[in-house]
């Protein structure tokens, strides 16, 4: 089935995502959960309280905060949602109590230079909706709470109470569903900053696109629709965009980026891997497995399939130009396959780190926060840049 489909690969990228984050070098941080937060419904889609990780900054990084949001999809309906209810994406309950801290959220100058003495918070993402949702009745028979803006809410309380409230520097991110999360609540997080601080956001791979699959469907379309109808989100996304489009379409950043006024790193890949196997190939479109191995791996893709690839490839760089190029906007676009960057130590900043402009990402995220240079740069089409990850994906039963 193919909503079933869609939520067992953000499964699966989900567990590896939080493998590739368990390095050596890492940090170990403790679970906080917002047990306040119950009380007044902001909770997870099981009922449970929300939940957080917290690592202290320290010394000129005391007054400084980087709140980063987890990926994992969405679900679209009672049943998908019911899926979730049972595991870490839906229940605090069934949350590990440690978590390694890499890429970004490191706490060494040699992994993170520009932010490893920062307050690093991890936002955990249980409700399924990239934090927009907000329904009051609770059904009896499934149980399900859809809540993710009450406890974007509740979060962002408890975090300003233990001294967010301070901040000079401040920086909210995520990855996935996490990267939009960083696009739709932009300029909500910087409303609650003082008024003194340089406050920005980052988005990693979360400018997923309205683009039809390979079959002519417009299947994401379709499912983000279900997604806002299923949470109740309308009245949680940006009213500058609600106004003039259907409430299905403000999940799309095309739709939302142009207005926001806070300034915004853009990091993608123009063939961002997720993106290639679940909106423009999803399994309904390809009954017959002839992307099968393409989807899995950019290098097995045939002349015509590349071509298709380059299509898309365009179109995300056609809803990315037309934001504008305001002077506050990052961008780093490259032409790997891989989905999400900025959580991978490999990725982020080492000694073989994708680059562009002979900056990696880490530089070129560090430069544009603290205004040392702006950075705005697309990379050349596939295959043309040697320093990618182009990520293989093994299993092809969670396609």
């Amino acid at each position: 089935m193919a909503n079933g489909s869609l939520c067992s690969v953000w499964w699966c990228c989900a567990v590896a995502c939080a493998a590739a984050l368990v390095t050596v070098d890492a940090l170990l941080v403790d679970i906080t959960y917002v047990e306040s937060a119950v009380a007044r419904g902001a909770v997870c889609l099981d009922g449970s309280a929300p939940a957080y990780h917290l690592a202290r900054g320290s010394g000129s990084g005391a007054n400084s905060w980087l709140v980063h949001f987890e990926g994992g999809g969405w679900c679209n309906n009672v049943t998908t949602c019911l899926q979730r209810k049972r595991t870490r994406l839906g229940s605090s309950k069934e949350m590990v109590t440690q978590i390694a801290f890499s890429g970004i959220l490191n706490d060494r100058p040699d992994y993170s230079p520009d932010f490893y003495n920062w307050n690093k918070v991890k936002v955990r993402y249980c409700d399924g909706s990239s934090f927009t949702g907000d329904v009051e009745q609770v059904d009896p028979t499934t149980k399900l709470y859809y809540r993710g803006a009450r406890i974007w809410q509740a979060v962002m309380e408890d975090l300003l109470a233990k001294g967010m409230d301070k901040a000079q520097n401040a920086l909210i991110s995520g990855c996935s569903a996490g990267g939009l999360t960083s696009i739709l609540h932009c300029d909500r997080f910087h409303e609650l900053l003082p008024a003194g601080a340089r406050v920005k956001c980052l988005s990693d791979a979360g400018f997923f696109i309205n683009e039809k699959d390979v079959a002519g469907v417009g299947y994401i379309a379709a499912f983000f629709n279900d997604v806002v109808t299923t949470h109740g989100s309308a009245k949680n996304l940006p009213s500058s965009c609600t106004s003039s489009l259907p409430p299905g379409m403000c999940f799309f950043p095309q739709n939302e980026v142009k207005q926001i006024q806070t300034p915004l790193f853009i990091l993608n890949a123009a063939y961002d891997s997720w993106q290639v196997r679940n909106i423009l190939v999803p399994g309904i479109a390809d009954r017959r497995g002839t992307w099968h191995s393409c989807k899995h791996d950019i290098d097995q893709c045939s002349a015509d399939q590349l071509r298709v690839l380059q299509g898309f490839r365009d179109d995300f760089l056609k809803a990315v130009t037309e934001q504008g190029n305001s002077a506050t906007r990052g961008l780093f676009i490259n032409s790997c396959f891989v989905h999400c960057q900025s959580e991978s130590q490999e990725l982020w900043f080492s000694s073989d780190s994708p680059m562009l402009g002979n900056t990696t990402i880490a530089n070129a995220v560090g430069d544009w926060f603290f205004d040392r240079s702006p950075f705005q740069k697309i990379d050349c089409p596939y295959p043309c840049d040697s320093t990618c990850h182009n990520r293989i994906y093994d299993d092809p039963s969670h396609t």
